[in-house]
């Protein structure tokens, strides 16, 4: 094997007394050097348990003739940042860790890696860094953490809250709901960004099978961990590189994954820019075009019934897998060394779904009840949608599945706000009323990070009147945890001087999914012809003038003039 780690000691006479002063034996500086980096920390329960997993991972290689350095770079809590400021800065968190895992494996090179990481923008970053760095790597993901309760998650709580400050539930009640909705450590319990990029990263083919969105309280776990380890020694002795084995017909894998198991619209930030690491293109249009006749098959919050630490009960994304088998790239390699095909029949030759099928039997269900069978699909059109037109020349995003019906054709009434805190306000006290549009615009990555509007949508979607009845519309983003007819990523985004900016009081909105329309229609209620809402935009445009830049200084300033657009992946060029 010709490791680059020992290239690296010829050059630099430094490297050896410095790695014996931290405890490495004069053999440990010939062996294979593996670096394992995580997101561990006490950031949020998504991360504080991931040094166990490290540990593991450290202990396959070493017990397989590697040499283990740990490496961390811990990421932010979307929950936690809720509320404040503080969700300015998740997206930019996502690029910062790629940049490190670049830094930490490009200052002292090695010869392969294991990522350890859990959430919304840990396991993006990872992914990315993976595909920057290209050295023979492995992923593996934290799970996903218990429901409370009778099945309480925590996605409930912003609905929960929104009904206590409408005084329909007291503050006794919420603060119980508040006590009881994390009972462990792992991913938020539903189908949000976290939980959709754990199987992302499984129908990448870049972590073992059947290893995505374990209970982060299951044995099972802990063992994936050190077989990964044991793993990427495999990956190293045969060179086998990250480019070597994800390709375009991988990320549409992923996508046809992500289609049936109702992700998160955050996956329209994460999979182009993860594509655009690995020297993919790959934009939101094959999203639309790969989702469009996609079977819908999983029953899992929010969209769904159960939490999600069920998936794995019902035999993951194996199962997802085998469901859609036909519409998949069954010769994809994976970081097995064998294609997904291989995989998969593999996994039904040794028992993975017994294992899988007893889980279920615990819990009084069949897995049936949790991955609907192809045949027997909650829905045959994926789970979103791009929506173009003169409000969104270059795209906008909806999860039609978590969209009431009666919303996906409609003309709304716009009612323009600059920043979620007037439109959250707007709807809280009632200013808000059925057959409005409210827009929330300046949130995209150049106007503030791209944050995202989760109080504002739980507060719509909680209101049986409105959420059935109003359109809510940003070039910002939504929680993975979002349903209702909540339409994210418009771009170009105000800050840029897209249309989105330019809207007004009383204009008129129309949305059709099926046909995949946003479009401006007319203003102060009186509809407009096509060439005249043209002209009407073109005069407001050369009456726009841009805001003041919202951070002039710091890591979010660097973002607001790097970011490209929401619909290319808000990644940093």
């Amino acid at each position: 094997m010709d490791m680059i780690s020992q290239k690296i000691r010829a050059l630099a006479p430094e490297q050896d007394p410095l790695r014996m002063g931290m405890g490495w034996t004069v053999e440990d500086l010939a062996k294979p050097q593996i670096m394992v980096e995580s997101t561990f920390g006490d950031s949020h329960p998504g991360s504080a348990h991931l040094f166990e997993l490290v540990e593991e991972a450290v202990g396959g290689i070493n017990h397989s003739g590697g040499k283990a350095a740990r490496y961390f770079a811990t990421d932010i809590c979307d929950g936690m940042a809720q509320g404040h400021d503080g969700i300015n800065y998740s997206l930019v968190s996502r690029d910062t860790i790629a940049n490190m895992i670049e830094i930490h494996a490009g200052a002292t090179p090695f010869d392969g890696a294991v990522f350890v990481s859990s959430c919304d923008k840990a396991v993006p970053a990872h992914l990315m860094g993976i595909g920057r760095v290209n050295i023979p790597s492995i992923l593996v993901t934290g799970g996903v953490m218990d429901a409370g309760p009778d099945l309480l998650t925590l996605e409930q709580i912003g609905i929960y809250a929104a009904m206590e400050s409408r005084g329909e539930i007291s503050r006794e009640k919420l603060t119980w709901y508040k006590q009881h909705a994390c009972p462990s450590c792992g991913a938020c319990s539903f189908m949000g960004t976290a939980s959709t990029m754990q199987i992302m990263g499984e129908a990448l083919g870049l972590m073992l099978p059947g290893s995505a969105l374990m209970p982060a309280t299951c044995d099972d776990l802990r063992e994936v961990a050190r077989k990964a380890g044991e793993q990427v020694m495999r990956l190293a002795a045969l060179g086998l590189k990250p480019r070597d084995m994800v390709t375009r017909k991988s990320f549409e894998n992923a996508v046809m994954v992500h289609a049936a198991i109702s992700g998160s619209t955050n996956s329209l930030l994460h999979i182009p820019a993860i594509a655009h690491e690995f020297g993919i293109e790959f934009d939101a249009e094959m999203f639309d075009r790969l989702h469009r006749g996609a079977h819908y098959l999983l029953n899992i919050r929010p969209a769904g019934k159960w939490p999600a630490q069920f998936f794995y009960y019902a035999g993951g994304v194996p199962r997802v897998m085998e469901e859609i088998r036909s519409m998949l790239h069954l010769d994809a390699m994976t970081v097995t060394g064998k294609t997904l095909g291989e995989n998969l029949d593999e996994l039904k030759a040794n028992g993975f779904y017994d294992k899988c099928d007893a889980y279920c039997a615990s819990v009084g269900l069949t897995w049936q009840d949790i991955i609907h069978p192809f045949e027997d699909a909650i829905g045959t059109d994926g789970a979103i949608a791009i929506l173009r037109g003169n409000l969104a020349p270059d795209g906008a995003v909806i999860k039609h599945t978590a969209c009431p019906r009666e919303m996906f054709r409609a003309t709304l009434n716009a009612r323009p706000f600059d920043s979620e805190e007037e439109a959250l306000h707007a709807v809280l006290t009632h200013d808000i009323r059925p057959g409005d549009a409210v827009f929330i615009r300046y949130e995209g990555p150049k106007g503030s990070g791209m944050p995202e509007m989760f109080y504002t949508s739980e507060a719509i979607s909680s209101d049986k009147e409105l959420g059935r009845s109003i359109a809510l519309i940003t070039d910002g983003r939504f929680s993975g945890a979002s349903t209702g007819p909540s339409i994210g990523h418009v771009s170009p985004e105000a800050a840029e001087g897209g249309p989105i900016a330019l809207v007004e009081e009383g204009d008129l909105i129309h949305i059709d999914i099926p046909e995949r329309k946003l479009e401006i229609v007319g203003v102060k209620g009186e509809p407009k012809t096509p060439a005249e809402m043209e002209e009407i935009l073109k005069a407001r445009r050369a009456a726009w003038h841009p805001k003041e830049p919202k951070y002039p200084s710091g890591v979010l300033k660097l973002f607001s003039e790097h970011a490209v657009s929401p619909m290319q992946g808000g990644y940093m060029e």
